[in-house]
Parts: structure tokens; C-alpha cells; sequence
């Protein structure tokens, strides 16, 4: 579609308006059959008009075309006159393949063609839906808790049916006011949603989810089946144990089947970074470490960086926000540094993310060093990626490539990337991507890089979380169009269709 005028400029925006407000309805209509739609990689659900106005412009900025509404919407409306089985449709991509060659078909047998295999089916996926349990309520656990309620979809996914604390002196008193920190968040807004208190029966509803509060000082003494929770994955993001040992205690109690930790883990503690290595988590893997906000944040964008131009060595800095370990004032602490008071100081301190890239990235062990400076900003860091790659290179290639990652790759819920020149931390509050691109920032001088990568270290580090829950219990959807593999299959094997 051409770009309209000025003289119609306001004209052209209500009709898009109208346009993505008759979408709603029928994206929310999807996702109750676990249909769920993305606009390259960004999904659709659960958002406002003008939300959903933003994802398709922020995607024309990237991508250079002009797909707008007008195109989308009836693509979305033959997605809606079809019997689909359960997947993840990338209606951006949809439309920009259709746009870029159509072959000649229409629009309805366009669609039909790419969700042949989906067609007519309620066999497209083979998971149960797995109970959830959150174990500790912290900035980590209550991001975990809306990620959890928001992706319920039809309810064939992670279920949460059960937070984990220490006991209170009021049980009641406790419990109305973690449902007070969940209902508003000074970082993250308020909950979209409804939350409800059953002071009876110890749970929070959240948006129809019952949520039950369990207290215990011992993660090994709990009988979750006793709640009718079975064959559970905890989460564990209290921060209290990070080897085999001590997540060990969590499987010893009933109804518990898996560990998740979120952070990095020590020892023999498989360390995952969704997009990056989750080719190597297993079936049978019943304890696992999401790794830490900053290795998510780096890992994706140095295996890309590795793959296309090899990296001979490199350094990071991570300008990381302040955390809840740090002292409001003045006072001892354990680490170094850290003791002095986090909203007034520029902090040193070290990282971990760089020590375990060897782990989780064979081929770059030994290769990267790093540190870590804590600034006054409650949320939202920065990577900071100085590398010397095996060749010369140019700012264009480089971002061109980043550019392509973040649109086309199996990489792309989590590298984002940016055009604007104007952006500063709080614009990235609430990404969901691992890493975010800073295009403006990139420097280029023959074979060295410098890469600027902003990331939310609160909820795109817990989407990052989420997303290695989902392939732990299982959870696989096939994926609409297919993407190119890179660390985990894009699309789920789909069952054979019974000739009964």
C-alpha cells in the first residue's frame, strides 16, 4: 500500500485504528483454541488497540515495508475462517512473504497452503499441560507469576497452581499483601487483570487462575499432591540454592518432578539459554538453570556474532542496574563493593555471565573476559560487547546481519533491534527479547566490534525463564511459517493424522 499523504494522513490512521480494533476479537478468539499469533516474534494477545497499531509499525521501521493493517487484517480474517489445530502463527511473516512473492494465489489459498498441516486438526500437539509451581515471590517470581497467567491461552501450557515462602507471623496478613506487590509494580505497571483474594483457602485467582500460597521452611517437606498438584515443575527463584545438591531437596517432595532454576547454576548444573543451546537440554534433565539476565542477554548475540564472523577474543562490560542484594545506604555486605549504597554510587563488581559462556558456548571458552558496573537505575542494563573477530568487517554488515537475525532467524524472540537513535534504558521496561540491538551504537574499525546490547533484566530475562519451562515440560507448538533452526527445532514434529 503507498504511504498516505498529509492531506489524509489522519484519515488513514482511523481507518488502521478500526482495523486493528476489529482484530482483537478475533486474535483473542485464536488464542483461546491455542492459537497464538506474533508479528515477527512479537505477540498479539492480551494487547490494545494501540499496542497492536505500534507492533506493526515497529516491524515496518525494521523491515523496511510498507505492512500495515490493511494488509494484515485479511490475512487474520481467512486465519479465522479456517479449522486450525493448536500452533503459533507469525502473521507478520505471513504477510510480508505474501507480499514479496504471492505466486499468483489469492490471499485464502495463500493461507490455506501454509497451514496445510494444520488444517482440520486437533492432533498438531502432543503435550498435556504441566502444573507449575513458583517458589519464591521476589521481582523474578512475581514477573514469573504474570508471564504464567498471561500465556494460560486455552490451558493446554504451563499451568501455576502454587507459590512457595517461608512462614509468616500472618498468614492472612501475607497473603494480601503479595496479592498488593502482584497487583502493582513501581517497575512494571499494574497487572492485566483481575486478582481476587481467598483468604479461606490460602490462593490468589488471578484472571480465573487459582493460585494457592504454600509455606514451608523446608522445599523437601512439601506434599504438593495434597493441592492436587502432580508431576510439577518448580521454579525455584529464591536465590537460596544454585547446585545439584541443594535443588536436589526439591524433588524429594511429592508431586514434584522438575527444578528450574533461575540464575546461574554451579558445578554439574546444566545452564540453559533459550534460542542459544537448548538443543542440549534433554527428556530426562530433571534439574536446570536458565543462567543469569546478563548471559541471556549476550549468549544469543555472540553465538551469531561467532557463526557468521568468528571471534578471536573479546570483552564485556555490563552497565547493570542495581538489585535487591545491594544496600539502599551504606552498610556491611559480603561481596565486595556492594556494601555501599546502590541508588548514589556507580558500583564495580564482577560478573558470572562471562565465566560460564565456555559452557554454554564450547567454541568461545577461554575467549571472553568481563566485569560489571552497577549503576542508579532500578531496571534495564546494558551489555557492553567489545570482540576482535577472524575478519574485517563494516558497520553496514554488521548491522544488516543483526538486523536480519532479529527478523528471520529462530533467534528472533531473542535478539531485537533498533533503529532509533533517541532510545535510553526506561524505553526497553517490559521487552521480552533477550538482548536488544542498539543500531546507532555499533562501531566497526576492520575487525574489531563494538556491539551496545540494552536488555530488561527483570521481564526479558523472565521470558527467557518461561521459554526454558516450556521445552522442559514438553510444551511444542508447530510454528507457522517454519523458521530456520538455530538451537532448537522452530517446529514440532506434528502426529500422523489417524485414517479412522
Amino acid at each position: 500500500m503507498a504511504k498516505p499523504g498529509l492531506d489524509n494522513a489522519f484519515a488513514d490512521f482511523k481507518e488502521r485504528e478500526a482495523l486493528a480494533e476489529a482484530m482483537i476479537p478475533m486474535i483473542g478468539s485464536l488464542y483461546r483454541r491455542n492459537v497464538v499469533l506474533y508479528i515477527h516474534g512479537v505477540p498479539l494477545y492480551n494487547q490494545s488497540v494501540i499496542e497492536l497499531m505500534k507492533a506493526h509499525r515497529f516491524v515496518r521501521q525494521i523491515e523496511n515495508n510498507e505492512m500495515s493493517e490493511f494488509e494484515t487484517h485479511p490475512m487474520l480474517q481467512q486465519l479465522c475462517e479456517l479449522d486450525l489445530g493448536p500452533a503459533h502463527i507469525d502473521i507478520g511473516k505471513l504477510t510480508s512473504n505474501y507480499m514479496a512473492d504471492d505466486e499468483g494465489l489469492a490471499i485464502k489459498a495463500y493461507v490455506e497452503r501454509e497451514c496445510r498441516e494444520i488444517l482440520g486438526r486437533h492432533d498438531t500437539v502432543s503435550h498435556e499441560s504441566r502444573d507449575v509451581v513458583v517458589y519464591g515471590f521476589g521481582r523474578i517470581g512475581r514477573l514469573l507469576t504474570r508471564l504464567l497467567v498471561e500465556k494460560a491461552g486455552g490451558g493446554q501450557n504451563l499451568v501455576q497452581r502454587a507459590v512457595v515462602l517461608r512462614p509468616p507471623k500472618d498468614p492472612v496478613d501475607d497473603l494480601n499483601k503479595r496479592a498488593s506487590l502482584l497487583r502493582r509494580d513501581s517497575i512494571h505497571g499494574s497487572f492485566k487483570g483481575t486478582i481476587r483474594v481467598d483468604e479461606e483457602n490460602h490462593c490468589l485467582i488471578c484472571n480465573g487462575n487459582v493460585i494457592r500460597f504454600i509455606y514451608a521452611s523446608d522445599p523437601a517437606s512439601i506434599d504438593y499432591t495434597e493441592y492436587g498438584i502432580n508431576n510439577a515443575l518448580i521454579i525455584d527463584s529464591s536465590g537460596a540454592w544454585r547446585d545439584r545438591e541443594g535443588l536436589e531437596q526439591h524433588l524429594k517432595s511429592r508431586g514434584a518432578d522438575k527444578v528450574l532454576l533461575t540464575t546461574s547454576g554451579k558445578g554439574d548444573v546444566k545452564n540453559i539459554v533459550s534460542g542459544a543451546n537448548s538443543d542440549i537440554l534433554n527428556d530426562d534433565d530433571q534439574i536446570v538453570a536458565a543462567a543469569s539476565c546478563t548471559t541471556n542477554a549476550i549468549v544469543p548475540v555472540l553465538k551469531c556474532m561467532n557463526d557468521e564472523f568468528g571471534i578471536l577474543r573479546g570483552h564485556m562490560e555490563t552497565v547493570h542496574a542495581y538489585t535487591d542484594d545491594q544496600n539502599l545506604h551504606d552498610n556491611t555486605h559480603s561481596k565486595e563493593r556492594r556494601g555501599r549504597s546502590a541508588p548514589l554510587n556507580m558500583v564495580l563488581t564482577e560478573t558470572n555471565a562471562t565465566k560460564s559462556i565456555g559452557k554454554l558456548l564450547p567454541e568461545l571458552d577461554g575467549k571472553l573476559t568481563g566485569n560489571s558496573i552497577r549503576v542508579p537505575v532500578p531496571n534495564v542494563s546494558m551489555a557492553i560487547l567489545n570482540l576482535t573477530l577472524d575478519r574485517d568487517t563494516t558497520v553496514e554488515e554488521v548491522n544488516e546481519y543483526l538486523r536480519d537475525v532479529s527478523l528471520n532467524s529462530a533467534m528472533n524472540r531473542q535478539i531485537e533491534y533498533t533503529v532509533s537513535s533517541e532510545v535510553v534504558s526506561t524505553d526497553f521496561i517490559g521487552n521480552r527479547h533477550a538482548g536488544i540491538i542498539d543500531s546507532h551504537a555499533t562501531i566497526v574499525n576492520g575487525s574489531q566490534v563494538i556491539l551496545y546490547v540494552w536488555y530488561d533484566n527483570e521481564f526479558g530475562y523472565s521470558c527467557q525463564v518461561i521459554r526454558v519451562g516450556q521445552k522442559m515440560a514438553g510444551i511444542k507448538y508447530p510454528v507457522v511459517p517454519p523458521q530456520p533452526v538455530t538451537g532448537e527445532p522452530a517446529r514440532a514434529d506434528l502426529p500422523k493424522v489417524s485414517s479412522a
